[in-house]
């Protein structure tokens, strides 16, 4: 099993590529999975939670900077250039509206695990997680509305369900579980990222097969959308990468990296539905959940590759 487990993950990006494929061509199994998805979620952050104790999380609390700049970059520079990438994509249409919704999206519930296989400070990017999924119900409709002038309802009980089911409470399970039988869990340190890679792809084609119509719908317009969510995705790594500013330790930089980076596109639906808005608004989120879970194993890939060559190196 620990040698499936490690083969899936050193070979996460092709399989990533394979379920994308499976999943559009074969919507059945994505859409037999597409109600799991929100306890595969949680089974995820547990399985993440299990990797830190509660020391670790009072060392990222000490530091409270680093919650607020990661704060700061999720809902500042990624709210505009989600209205940015919007404008030039898509003009005044829903689609430009969603990509600036997208743009205000707080961080994917899976970035710690892209954190822990990327080998950074997991604690730190399970905190940056839960602050801003906290956040967003606040902080969501003002940006959209200050971009778009169009008023975003609250789906108060998708989002607060989300912050207690999904992340609050497996994450304080895991760190519960952590920190009394230390020596017990860590026996395992090898296989989380792994296991967290196969429920990765099982959320991968629930998400694709889930949502296949809708990327197939478009036809060649398809690659339009996909390339603004491309441009927003990429960008959302180097807005992350600006965390140099006040830190030069890798283990940090690929908690920012992966937080701004990554969009809790699940969470668009249930705003534009809220809202009484044209569903089209939400299919931006779509295309990006299916983009970021693409370009996120590439980044770790190219990560670990890196510290590979630099063994020694703790700065980035």
């Amino acid at each position: 099993m620990r040698r499936w487990l490690s083969f899936i993950e050193a070979h996460l990006l092709w399989w990533v590529v394979g379920v994308t494929l499976l999943g559009l061509c074969s919507p059945a199994p994505g859409l037999w999975l597409a109600p799991a998805i929100g306890p595969l979620l949680a089974l995820l952050m547990l399985l993440v939670s299990l990797t830190f104790d509660a020391h670790a999380v009072k060392e990222v609390l000490k530091r409270p900077t680093r919650p607020l700049l990661a704060a700061v970059l999720v809902f500042g520079p990624m709210s505009l250039l989600g209205w940015l990438t919007g404008r030039a994509f898509f003009g005044a249409s829903p689609l430009a509206a969603g990509q600036t919704l997208l743009g205000a999206l707080p961080t994917d519930v899976s970035s710690p695990l892209l954190v822990m296989m990327a080998r950074g400070n997991v604690a730190m990017a399970a905190v940056f997680n839960a602050i801003n999924t906290a956040l967003s119900p606040f902080i969501v409709p003002f940006l959209f509305l200050w971009l778009t002038g169009i008023e975003l309802a609250t789906p108060l009980g998708a989002v607060v369900g989300q912050l207690v089911l999904i992340v609050l409470l497996p994450t304080l399970l895991g760190v519960a579980l952590r920190t009394r039988f230390s020596r017990f869990f860590a026996r395992f340190d090898g296989d989380y990222a792994g296991a967290g890679s196969v429920i990765y792809l099982l959320i991968l084609l629930g998400v694709v097969g889930a949502n296949a119509a809708t990327l197939l719908g478009y036809g060649a317009y398809a690659l339009v959308v996909a390339a603004a969510a491309l441009c927003l995705n990429l960008a959302g790594y180097a807005v992350g990468m600006s965390a140099r500013l006040i830190t030069r330790d890798r283990e940090e930089l690929i908690a920012f990296l992966f937080t701004a980076s990554k969009k809790e596109f699940g969470i668009a639906a249930a705003f534009v539905a809220a809202s009484k808005l044209p569903a089209e608004i939400a299919v931006p989120a779509v295309f990006f959940a299916v983009i970021q879970m693409i370009t996120s194993p590439l980044a770790v890939r190219l990560l670990t590759r890196r510290q590979h060559l630099d063994p020694q190196g703790r700065d980035a």
